[in-house]
């Protein structure tokens, strides 16, 4: 048995009109194949330029460790020097990875690489983030903070996407005060004796290339694996529906601020009372 997916659309290109009407007012996700491939990056961008550009930066990684109670908000678990992360990419797997890497910020050259796309949302201009992974590294199955509509462009290598909207909380063993599922969860091979609820949970895949873009909707969940070693861009745009930049607006504010306190006053208990609560909540809606 695996989990009920269906594949995302594909389209080759798509005009601003159409977007908005068959995938942003209904908020469906997308993958548009050739929409980019008049940028300098599409010919340009690789983990060999980066290695050139950027060898000398020190960059923030993160890997697949549970989260701990040390662990401050998005912490990174070590750094490195882009040359050098470059290199282990292409020697060997690593789980390590970059995350919400601000490019504007640290290599203002590669902003002349690539266009702010016009599909009907207003980007913002100045959060344009990477993310790099080794073969088979991922991430969490997560939603993010501000539950923004997020545009991802790929470069190099193949990515493995599973996304799920708001409406399959109740199957996913969500982590109270939080924006992740249970970690231990592996969304590439689910166990359904030990999460059965995951049974019921109707989400989206796609497998993405170098130069393809994916949509993701406001609030949806994620998970991305990376088959082979490879990078990310992420534009985002701000979430339109009043209810989710509601969330958004607690989530940045009262939540986390709420569990970075919770994390001083009770340390790992607190982690241990959440990974618990996602299980019992999940199996009260489920009976």
């Amino acid at each position: 048995m695996s989990l009920d997916l269906s594949q995302i659309d594909r389209v080759s290109t798509i005009t601003k009109e159409d977007f908005i009407k068959k995938y942003f007012k209904p908020q469906k996700p997308v993958v548009i194949e050739h929409f980019i491939e008049d940028w300098p990056a599409y010919n340009k961008w690789s983990l060999d330029y980066m290695k050139e550009v950027a060898g000398d930066v020190t960059v923030p990684l993160y890997d697949n460790r549970p989260v701990d109670y040390k662990d401050g908000f998005n912490e990174p678990h070590t750094t490195m020097k882009m040359s050098e992360y470059v290199d282990l990419l292409k020697r060997e797997p690593t789980k390590f990875r970059i995350f919400l890497w601000n490019i504007l910020k640290e290599i203002p050259v590669l902003q002349k690489d690539f266009k702010f796309p016009d599909f009907g949302l207003s980007l913002m201009k100045g959060l344009p983030m990477l993310f790099f992974g080794g073969r088979d590294s991922y991430t969490f199955m997560h939603y993010d903070i501000d539950l923004a509509n997020i545009f991802h462009f790929h470069f190099e290598g193949k990515k493995k996407v599973i996304l799920f909207d708001q409406k399959q909380n109740k199957y996913l063993y969500k982590i109270p005060h939080s924006l992740i599922t249970r970690e231990d969860i592996d969304f590439n091979n689910p166990d359904f004796e030990k999460w059965p609820a995951l049974k019921n949970a109707k989400g989206y895949i796609a497998e993405l290339e170098h130069g393809n873009i994916l949509y993701m909707p406001e609030g949806y969940w994620h998970y991305m694996r990376y088959v082979t070693p490879g990078f990310s861009m992420s534009l985002r745009a701000i979430a339109r529906n009043p209810k989710n930049l509601g969330k958004a607006i607690y989530n940045v504010f009262i939540m986390r601020t709420i569990d970075n306190m919770m994390r001083k006053i009770r340390g790992q208990k607190w982690i241990d009372w959440k990974n618990e609560q996602a299980i019992i909540r999940t199996n009260v809606v489920n009976k």
